[in-house]
């Protein structure tokens, strides 16, 4: 993890200027998209939010001490007194002006701080596979993300599809994961608590297989694919292999999170509360760092 704190370190070197993601990357010796995945997965947060509140808790500082609003807000990167005003509202609940008043609560956001955590003894149960391109035939829709417990806009999707989706989808479904997969994939900026990503009730099916009329569809090319198991209660066992894969599986294997849709295959028990699980997660090889 020490790389990772080096890159926050950077961010904290000067919060006053803007913020070369693709140079954070390089210093955890990782790609830039891995980079936002992991951290948003390992925070809680997008990269952007976290620094957005770090120059925030800074310019606080300087406001407190009496510095003119329009100075404060310009040095910070914001276009106007107003624009500042409304993002310190937004994460104080109160303005400026009222923030420099005897007794005001204000919030801050300290700096991270990546330790390695001794967890997983037992280890994870995976595999590797080498998959030839793909296609997936499904229905979407634009959800918001839920960490922990039922998602509601999933469930609601869920609800309204026509009875001959699921049967016909199942049809489709000629290469792993076999039968029916739920998909997420376009995420915002990897994403905390309310980020709307992309979800299908899908099938994966051989490039050969014809898209039939009013379903949609993904050609996904060949790749390296980890596919995680899982047995438990649902949904919190499927939830769990989310995080575990961020903050167990990815540091300590060579291979980074590439871009692409995650594919989800679920076994449930007859009453729905419990079940088994696959995850699917696109990666790449790790690159050797370059020599010093």
């Amino acid at each position: 993890m020490q790389e990772w704190n080096r890159a926050v370190e950077l961010i904290e070197a000067d919060l006053t200027a803007p913020v070369d993601v693709g140079g954070l990357a390089r210093v955890a010796l990782t790609s830039e998209y891995h980079f936002r995945r992991m951290f948003a997965s390992l925070a809680g947060m997008p990269l952007s939010e976290y620094i957005r509140r770090r120059k925030l808790t800074a310019a606080t500082a300087e406001i407190i001490a009496g510095q003119g609003v329009l100075d404060v807000a310009t040095r910070y990167g914001y276009g106007s007194a107003e624009a500042f005003s409304r993002a310190f509202k937004a994460m104080h609940g109160l303005s400026p002006s009222r923030a420099r008043r005897p007794g005001a609560v204000l919030h801050s956001q300290p700096q991270l701080r990546f330790h390695l955590r001794i967890e997983g003894s037992a280890g994870m149960k995976h595999q590797i596979v080498k998959k030839e391109a793909f296609r997936l035939i499904g229905l979407r829709t634009r959800i918001r993300l839920v960490y922990e417990g039922p998602n509601p806009g999933i469930e609601a999707f869920e609800r309204g599809l026509d009875p001959s989706v699921r049967p016909r989808l199942a049809e489709l479904s000629d290469t792993e994961p076999f039968g029916l997969v739920a998909v997420t994939e376009n995420i915002e900026e990897p994403g905390t608590e309310g980020s709307e990503l992309d979800y299908w009730r899908a099938a994966a099916s051989s490039q050969a297989v014809p898209v039939p009329e009013g379903f949609d569809s993904k050609e996904v090319p060949a790749g390296l694919w980890v596919i995680f198991e899982t047995e438990g209660k649902f949904p919190e066992a499927l939830q769990k292999l989310w995080a575990d894969a961020a903050a167990e599986w990815f540091p300590a294997n060579p291979y980074l999170w590439a871009p692409g849709p995650q594919l989800l295959s679920v076994q449930p028990e007859p009453d729905g509360s419990r079940g088994r699980g696959q995850l699917w997660i696109p990666i790449e090889a790790k690159t050797a760092p370059p020599a010093a």
